[in-house]
């Protein structure tokens, strides 16, 4: 069986490097802002969103216990204002759409401000650079922004960008994975 979260981080590695400035557009609990910070180390830099305190708590918890440098910023905003936080180029944006995990199912990222968060990450996203969105289509905003995403993506320039889609074709409702890899 497809392994979607060891494809998210092979996909990720082949762009990231050490020394890189790298974005978790939606920090969640922190598992993806930790294993950027590793990837990138100490002389790279993490920035990551989320709109919840609780998000920022528990990742800056997981962060003080496990992360070996503090090479990080955890931003208490919407994943839409990241261009008010960096303007240099990045190699990679990580999305996972949806709701904190443990959190209130009620707080979902929502099709408005994902678009526009998906769109400025694209903008900033340096050659040879990544953007990887996990789509949850399993609840209603998940499925608009999924769809949402699709239509926006495939209109990209094929000469600057290759979108990807990666799903369970038989599984409709499980998590899946959207890629921009620029040239």
């Amino acid at each position: 069986m497809i392994d979607l979260l060891g494809l998210h981080k092979e996909f990720l590695s082949r762009h990231i490097k050490e020394g890189d400035t790298v974005v978790d557009m939606t920090m969640g609990n922190g598992h993806d802002t930790l294993w950027l910070s590793d990837k990138v180390g100490e002389h790279g830099r993490v920035f990551a969103f989320d709109i919840q305190q609780s998000a920022l708590d528990s990742t800056r918890g997981l962060l003080e216990k496990e992360a070996g440098s503090s090479n990080y910023e955890l931003i208490l905003d919407s994943h839409s204002n990241v261009k008010k936080y960096v303007s240099s180029p990045i190699k990679a944006a990580v999305f996972n759409l949806g709701y904190l995990p443990g959190g209130d199912k009620s707080v979902t990222t929502l099709l408005d401000t994902t678009l526009t968060a998906v769109t400025a990450a694209i903008d900033l996203l340096g050659p040879d650079g990544i953007v990887l969105i996990a789509v949850y289509p399993g609840h209603a905003e998940g499925r608009r922004e999924g769809g949402a995403l699709e239509e926006l993506l495939s209109g990209y320039d094929r000469k600057k960008y290759c979108v990807t889609c990666i799903k369970i074709i038989n599984s409709p409702d499980s998590p899946y994975f959207i890629m921009v890899e620029s040239k």
